[in-house]
């Protein structure tokens, strides 16, 4: 006898088969930008874009877009960890 499966293993499976995991996923890191990095970072991110693997950042702070850059190995595992999935790739700055 098969085990009920539950509605959110439903819905993964789904969003797996029909390639939109991706997409929800990279929805749900732009929601949680200002609680994963932090309001100081948060309030100096004009814009947080992700498509396609790839965390495009509008930054007002000169500072703070090198320090991003110099840590955004860092970065991309964090947004990654917070999401237990390997969805993002990289780091873009402006």
């Amino acid at each position: 006898m098969n085990q009920p499966q539950s509605l959110t293993d439903i819905l993964s499976a789904y969003l797996r088969e029909t390639g939109l995991e991706q997409t929800v996923l990279e929805q749900r890191l732009e929601r949680l930008w200002p609680e994963l990095m932090g309001k100081q970072v948060a309030r100096l991110t004009e814009k947080v874009e992700i498509k396609d693997g790839v965390v495009h950042i509008k930054i007002r702070s000169a500072a703070l877009r090198q320090q991003l850059f110099d840590c955004r190995g860092k970065v991309v595992e964090k947004l990654n960890k917070a999401v237990n999935a390997n969805v993002i790739k990289s780091i873009r700055l402006t």
